[in-house]
């Protein structure tokens, strides 16, 4: 169910700062993975009780914006008041204006924070708040804002953009039959929902193969998504695109030989979120390097026997080696797993390490 980004905390007074930060925690998984990460803020005003506020997604309003925004639509004093947040403040103007300031402006006493932000263009939040003599205090459930935020965090680090597979495949893993055929094996919902996916991203990635076979045009249908710009289209692989192709006939589509050069042109480009669609191989790849920070798997009600796999070139040979996933913990905004008609949708984040597959006993 749907939850609304800013709300009155009910039945919370009093609340210790590890108490308001957990909760913030719990809320901040109502937003949405990718580009940014999972925020949320628990405001606690003198004269009111707590105040929720989470990230949605990109380019919308900031958790601690979010629970100003609440604050000030409801009368609420804020001079004097705690602001607990998962992530540090922001100090920089993205898609939207800087964190820190909306803080000050609004007297805001003592800021409480789990974890520094490590991207270059927002950190050193914590160091303006103090400057405009705002206490702050750091650390308060580090490990657990870390964890929730994990993989963002590593993409950050490693100067790449956040990463999203995509498998569409049956129920024994085949993502086409062994003609070669697999338009469409699931149903329309579940497509209606990946373009829904595709019009949140800021890049969408197909190997050679794929863009030779299907003639592709790696956009988003205006009709299944609200679509402020379409993603870009990349194309990774050795072979040219025919001139002809729709891709080639793209200005925007970036190519490259191989991940690594497709990973620096987009990071130059500025690309935040990567959705990686296909075909097989290089979905592959980007799981066998470590690269998925999320899989998204489309399972359809079908059997395609000898049919294709929806993944290769993993080089497993034991069951120690195979790449475990677990379900998202941080899809408190949908049920994981998710109904799409007749389909069904599991959301995946790489499992710890040491952590393999379930065992009998």
């Amino acid at each position: 169910m749907e939850v609304q980004a800013a709300f009155l905390l009910p039945d919370a007074t009093g609340l210790t700062h590890e108490q308001a930060m957990r909760a913030a925690l719990e809320y901040a998984a109502h937003g949405s993975r990718g580009a940014t990460p999972l925020v949320g803020a628990v405001l606690l005003p003198p004269g009111s009780g707590p105040i929720v506020g989470f990230h949605a997604g990109a380019g919308t309003a900031h958790a601690e914006a979010a629970s100003l925004d609440f604050a000030q639509a409801n009368g609420v004093d804020t001079r004097g008041a705690t602001m607990v947040v998962t992530l540090e403040p922001c100090s920089h103007t993205g898609r939207t204006g800087p964190c820190t300031q909306r803080i000050i402006d609004a007297g805001i006493a003592h800021t409480v924070i789990a974890t520094a932000d490590p991207n270059p263009a927002a950190r050193g939040g914590a160091d303006v708040l103090r400057a405009a003599g705002i206490a702050v205090t750091t650390g308060v459930l580090s490990a657990e804002a870390q964890a929730l935020n994990s993989r963002w965090l590593q993409a950050v680090r490693a100067g790449r953009p956040f990463i999203t597979c995509k498998i569409a495949q049956s129920i024994d893993g085949c993502s086409a039959a062994a003609d070669g055929t697999s338009q469409w094996i699931t149903g329309e919902e579940a497509r209606s929902h990946a373009h829904g996916i595709r019009a949140k991203v800021d890049a969408i990635a197909v190997g050679i193969g794929t863009a030779l076979a299907d003639n592709p045009r790696l956009s988003a249908r205006p009709e299944t998504a609200a679509v402020t710009s379409q993603p870009i289209p990349v194309v990774i692989g050795r072979r040219p695109l025919p001139p002809e192709s729709h891709l080639a006939q793209n200005p925007r589509t970036i190519t490259a030989e191989t991940i690594d050069e497709a990973l620096t042109k987009l990071k130059a480009a500025g690309v935040e979120h990567l959705l990686v669609e296909g075909g097989p191989r290089l979905v592959g790849s980007f799981i066998g390097r470590g690269l998925a920070d999320e899989l998204l798997v489309y399972q359809a009600p079908v059997l395609l026997g000898d049919g294709l796999r929806s993944t290769t070139g993993l080089s497993v040979t034991t069951l120690l080696d195979a790449h475990a996933f677990t379900l998202d913990a941080a899809s408190a905004a949908h049920p994981n797993p998710q109904v799409l008609g007749a389909d069904v949708l599991l959301r995946l984040t790489p499992a710890e390490k040491g952590h393999h597959v379930h065992r009998n006993h």
